[in-house]
Formats: C-alpha cells, structure tokens, sequence
C-alpha cells in the first residue's frame, strides 16, 4: 500500500520539542559597494523599511499560524529596485532574536548581504540598522532571513520571513500582460525519523556508481551500529502566497492574455513542483537571469530558493488550481485558484504528465561552456544521525563549524579569475547548492556539457555531479552552502576568501 508524504510524517512524526533611490558620494558610491550607514536615526528617511516581528497569519477562515515575518504579512512586501540605483533600507528587527536579512540573489558587499558566516553585522534583538546598496543584477531576486535554526522549527526559514524583490531590467524577457507573483511555502513543521522522502524530479535519471556505492555503505555500517535515521521534516499546512488553497483570492484573468508568473520555492526543505491544467509554462528565466532558450514545459521544478519566470497564455477558459503535483499537499493547500472572467464554477485540477526537469534545455544549443582559470572539487557526504540524531553534512569531510562567526575559508579567489566548481554528491539526497553575492554558469549536468543558463540556486540529484562556473569579481568572504535548512544548519557550508 502506498503511503502519501502526509501520511507519512504522521506515523513517523516526532512534533518538534519600502520607495526608491537614495544616492550617495564618494568613491564607494562610484564602485557600486554597499555599507551601512552610522548614526542612523536622522531627518531623512529610508527609501523602505523592512520590520522583523510576530504576527498571526491567517491561511484559512479561522485558521492562524504565529511566525516571525515581515512588516507584519505574508509574504513580505514586494520591493522593486532598479538597476544601478542606490537605495537605503531601515532594518528594524521587534523580536527577541538577532538577526540577519540576506538579499538573495544580488552582488552586493558582506556588510550587507545578511550572511553571519561572511561577517555581516546582525540585526540586533529590538534594535536597528540601517544599509545601503545599489541593486543588481536586474531580474527576480528575493530576501530572506539567514538565521540558522537548528532544532528550532519556529526559526530560519521555517518562519514566514521571505519577501520578493523585483529589479527593474533595461529589457523585459518576453511580451506579456502583466506579473503575478507567487511564493510557494510550507508551515507547521515536524521531525521525522522515517527516512528521505523520493526527490526523482531531475533529468537525467542516472547514477555515479562510485558515489552510489560509497553512500550506500556509509549509511548502512551507520545502520549496522544500530544508529537510526537522521532527522528529516514534514509539514501539514501547505500555502501559495501565504494563504491554503480554496481560502484566498483567486487568480483572475482574462481569455488571451499573456500571464508572466514569477515563482519563488520559500520552503526551508522542500522541493515544490507547479502545474496549470490545460495550460504550459514558456520559461524566459531562471533565478531572475533570462534563459538563452526559453523553453515550453507541462511543469515547473523549483529547488528551495530557485525561483522561475515563466509566461503563460491564457487560452483555455474555466476555473482551474493551479497547484503541486504532489496530490497530497495539494489537497492540503499548496494551490491557488486560476479563475477567466465570466466563468464561476468548481475549480478543476487534472494532473499533467510526467515531467522531469532538465537544466541543459534552456541553455545555448551547442555551446561548449568557456575553460576556466582553476577546478575546485566538491564531495558532499552524510553522516547519518551524527549530531544528537541530525545528520552532519559534510563538503571534503568538512563540517561547517556550529556557530555563526567566520570561519577559516576553505578556498581562495583572486579576483578577476574563472572558477569552476565541479560537485559530485556521495547521499542520496537532492542538494539546492547556493552562491552568495556571484552568479554562476551550469558548465555540465552528468558530464553533458551546457552554457548560458545563469542561476545562484542550482538542485544537484542524489549520486549525481555536476559543475558550476563563476567569475570571481565581488571581493569579501563568499558563503557556498546548501538552501535545505537542515542541511545547512549541520555543516552543508563553506567559504571562500580573496587573496
């Protein structure tokens, strides 16, 4: 008998224990660097203000979750920057904790990327700061808490901080009508025992032997020693913009229209798939960085924090969900209603076929990737319930050390230079990869060779490699770590430094 994901974190369950520019001067303004600015508190306001605090969200009539989120909503409100322009944001956090805003995504300076590990300054519990930088690249970016959570599941991005930023580009990826933004997000978490759930959402399908075999023999000696599986977490509210599907406004547009969708994965754990019966999404970019080959797809793929624009001709009338594949947190909420004008009966949901999502076919057809300066090998790894029960990750046998201060970089950057980072994953887990403050070039995917899709989240399969490239042309401290909360909180990170 098959078992749904709910079910299946029910019986194995453990319940857990803002307007625009501000210009400056000087030389810094110049190179586009980013700072905080001292003495904050003067006759000038900010361009925004983003207030870090409790507030009940409700996701359904009579049903409230209690989180930590921003200026007192979910999502956050949606910031739109432009290109090369300096704003200047109030950071002002209400609650206990100190904490850190990251700004997904962009090249900005540590000072103010929200990173502890680079050196970032927190926001101090019920105190202030206030930044400035100037936004880019122009696309789809976000912001997001970066607190490390641990065992806590009311922390990091278990809480409702998660906020979109749209960067105004000099040139739209594609004609369409108007934006809709969703953000695709899980609440009311619970650890697990029960093992990993299937994540056979990739192409290609095919293993490392090597990496499959070595895996494998590490969890099971893990086994033999009578360890049981390392935690995972389960969820049993499911949301898209915060609210469960049936239970928020729908989606409303007109028959013809050209719909751009930008869909962001807010999940601390999850990889999230999304679907419109009766209708394909033309991807024109990917983590807000056009694609050189839009491409037509049933369903669209999203590792924690990758984001995806994607148009989407209204050319089939009716009232639709548009939701997750997943029947099970569908039907437990994670769905919006797509409703044309004139039409007010049941939403319908027809699942699409299969689909596995394929980086290298928005890339540049042909197209070998350019040699790099210097090869960085990667093997990330599990040590099965290591930590109190959680699983320790490791990248070259390396954990990341338990605490939020700098640690020593593992590798080191000379500006100006080509990097390739070639990562072959020896767990059975899909690993969302993030690059802070750069963004980096799929190189190959199993060995096939690819170019032009420029992403700063990529998922990387269970036994599987691939290779990323970057140019190292944003000098500081330069987080690298996996976006699964889990993951990262026990030692899935690492730093690079400049010479």
């Amino acid at each position: 008998m098959s078992v749904s994901r709910r079910d299946f974190f029910r019986r194995a369950g453990l319940v857990a224990g803002t307007a625009l520019v501000h210009p400056l001067t000087g030389d810094n303004d110049a190179l586009g660097l980013s700072r905080e600015i001292p003495n904050w508190r003067t006759p000038e306001p900010a361009d925004y203000t983003i207030k870090i605090s409790a507030t009940p969200v409700e996701v359904a009539p009579g049903k409230f979750i209690s989180m930590i989120a921003y200026n007192g909503q979910f999502p956050g409100p949606l910031l739109r920057f432009k290109e090369g322009q300096r704003v200047t944001v109030d950071l002002e956090n209400d609650t206990d904790t100190p904490e850190q805003l990251h700004w997904h995504g962009q090249s900005v300076s540590t000072d103010v990327d929200g990173a502890a590990e680079e050196g970032t300054p927190f926001i101090p519990a019920h105190g202030s700061r206030r930044i400035s930088f100037v936004p880019k690249p122009a696309g789809y970016r976000f912001f997001h808490t970066h607190n490390r959570a641990g065992a806590d599941l009311s922390a990091g991005m278990y809480s409702g901080q998660v906020g979109h930023v749209y960067i105004e580009p000099t040139h739209e990826p594609g004609a369409y009508d108007r934006e809709v933004f969703l953000v695709l997000k899980e609440f009311g978490p619970t650890f697990s025992r029960g093992g990993d759930m299937p994540q056979d959402v990739l192409t290609p399908t095919t293993d490392v032997p090597a990496l499959e075999a070595k895996g494998e023999a590490a969890m099971n000696a893990s086994l033999a020693k009578g360890m049981p599986k390392g935690y995972e977490v389960g969820y049993d509210t499911f949301t898209i913009n915060g609210r469960m599907l049936g239970h928020g406004e729908p989606v409303r547009v007109k028959q013809g229209e050209r719909v751009l969708f930008h869909v962001l994965n807010g999940s601390a754990t999850e990889i999230r798939s999304l679907a419109l019966p009766g209708h394909q999404f033309r991807v024109v970019a990917l983590d807000g960085n056009p694609v050189p080959t839009p491409t037509i797809v049933p369903v669209l793929w999203l590792g924690t924090a990758e984001r995806v624009s994607a148009i989407v001709e209204m050319n089939h009338p009716g009232v639709w969900i548009m939701g997750d594949t997943a029947d099970d947190d569908r039907r437990h909420g994670m769905g919006v209603v797509v409703e044309y004008a004139n039409h007010k009966n049941k939403p319908q949901w027809v699942a699409p076929p299969k689909f596995r999502w394929d980086y290298t076919a928005f890339g540049k057809s042909g197209a070998a990737p350019a040699r790099p300066d210097e090869t960085f090998e990667m093997v990330f790894a599990k040590d099965n319930a290591a930590v109190d029960g959680f699983n320790r990750w490791t990248i070259n046998g390396v954990a990341y050390p338990m605490k939020s201060s700098p640690a020593t970089p593992a590798f080191h950057l000379r500006e100006g230079r080509r990097y390739r980072i070639h990562v072959r994953n020896e767990s059975d887990d899909l690993h969302p990869i993030h690059l802070h403050r750069h963004t980096f070039e799929l190189s190959s995917i199993m060995r096939r060779p690819t170019s032009g899709v420029m992403k700063d989240v990529v998922m990387l399969g269970g036994y599987q490699e691939l290779s990323i490239d970057f140019v190292a042309d944003n000098p500081g401290l330069t987080l690298f770590h996996c976006h699964q909360q889990l993951h990262m909180d026990f030692g899935f990170m690492t730093l690079f430094a400049y010479a």
